[in-house]
């Protein structure tokens, strides 16, 4: 009997939760637009709030600051064109932003710096504390986009540190907590996020779905126009089934964080097995989610390491999965120096359903294709012998 596929691309996209299912459902079943004031709009409505507090639960925010979007990528494009509008002329982002970001900041009109990292991936924070006291008055308020934990190596970032940078300079921070949320503790509030972005399909919600939580020293504007729906902030009938499995998904994940740590041990059992044939993991020295493996071998393209592991039935990934089905350089670990690996490093990533046995499959799927490659590599050597 051919054994199951194993699924580790959770960074991707996370497998739906029985409960965010169940909970699409009866949205569905039930409808009702939640601006009506009928019977069915009222529970709609009741729905939709609902949800917005069990989101809102999971990132430590009020209630009353979660706005619904249709996902991460809309949620951190209104943080950003809401700090423009407010008068940001220059945007300062962390070089391993995910390009729906770092793309959103280039599109916006205003001047775009990058935040440089560390070999580990870490912001580099003395440069950020450099770049403040410079500031010029002229270029507005100043922005700063810094992500809670990389998307690629799972690298978490030193938020609330840079947060007391960014306050005395009576700049606005936004963080990028889609990789975080549901995999370690979030508190929006405590980290001193003025915006903070999470996405439900990360941790087992619908794909399509996203929310923005806002601080009382954002100025967030209306960037959909129409009816005022979202406070105000993004009109159009809210997407309820998304937001009800997003409110499910939440509730879930903050149940069953403290099992996401076990993770690690894990991770860190297969990456021992993998370096000590030649793999080399990226951010190893920093602080990560418990449930994230940046892997490179050199001379091993990320494309065809996917492909090799796919055809054992081992799902991964190489990279970012925003990218059209594209595999290209990461700028993530580019930005970390090693330009030599940018193009060979594969991202390994557990969720809410992984097991021990699924990292296990993953080493035997990866040093048996390791072999394969080892062994062609020799094979011209031995043939000229």
């Amino acid at each position: 009997m051919t054994a199951a596929a194993i699924y580790l691309d959770y960074n991707a996209t996370a497998p739906v939760r029985p409960e965010a299912a169940a909970a699409v459902a009866q949205a569905l079943q039930a409808g009702g637009n939640p601006s009506s004031v009928h019977a069915a709009g009222r529970a709609a409505r009741a729905r939709v709030e609902h949800a917005r507090e069990a989101v809102a639960e999971l990132i430590a925010a009020p209630a009353s600051t979660v706005i619904f979007t249709s996902g991460g990528t809309e949620a951190n494009a209104l943080a950003i064109e809401s700090a423009v509008a407010a008068g940001s002329r220059r945007l300062i982002v962390s070089a391993i932003e995910h390009d729906s970001v770092i793309e959103a900041a280039r599109a916006s009109g205003a001047a775009v710096e990058l935040l440089p990292v560390s070999g580990d991936g870490v912001a580099d924070l003395e440069w950020l504390h450099t770049r403040l006291a410079a500031w010029d008055a002229a270029d507005g308020r100043p922005f700063v986009a810094l992500m809670l934990a990389n998307n690629e190596t799972g690298v978490i970032q030193p938020v609330a540190q840079a947060a007391e940078l960014i306050r005395a300079a009576d700049g606005w921070l936004h963080v990028d907590a889609i990789q975080a949320a549901g995999k370690i503790g979030v508190d929006s509030r405590a980290i001193g996020a003025d915006t903070l972005s999470v996405s439900a399909h990360k941790l087992g919600g619908p794909q399509g779905v996203g929310a923005l939580t806002f601080g009382p020293r954002a100025n967030l504007s209306r960037r959909l126009h129409g009816g005022g729906q979202e406070r105000g902030r993004r009109a159009g009938t809210e997407n309820v089934p998304g937001i009800c499995g997003f409110g499910a998904a939440a509730k879930a994940a903050r149940e069953v964080l403290e099992q996401m740590a076990v993770q690690a041990g894990w991770r860190d059992a297969a990456a021992a097995r993998l370096t000590a044939e030649g793999a080399v993991v990226l951010g190893e020295a920093a602080a990560r989610l418990p449930n994230t493996l940046c892997l490179a071998e050199a001379g091993a393209p990320a494309e065809l390491q996917v492909m090799t592991l796919d055809l054992a039935g081992v799902m991964v990934s190489a990279g970012s999965a925003c990218s059209s089905g594209k595999v290209k350089p990461s700028h993530v670990i580019t930005a970390m120096g090693r330009t030599d690996l940018a193009d060979c490093a594969i991202r390994i990533s557990g969720g809410w359903a992984s097991t021990e046995e699924d990292w296990n499959r993953l080493v035997q799927a990866w040093l048996a294709a390791h072999e394969r490659r080892t062994t062609r590599r020799r094979a011209p050597v031995a043939a000229g012998v």
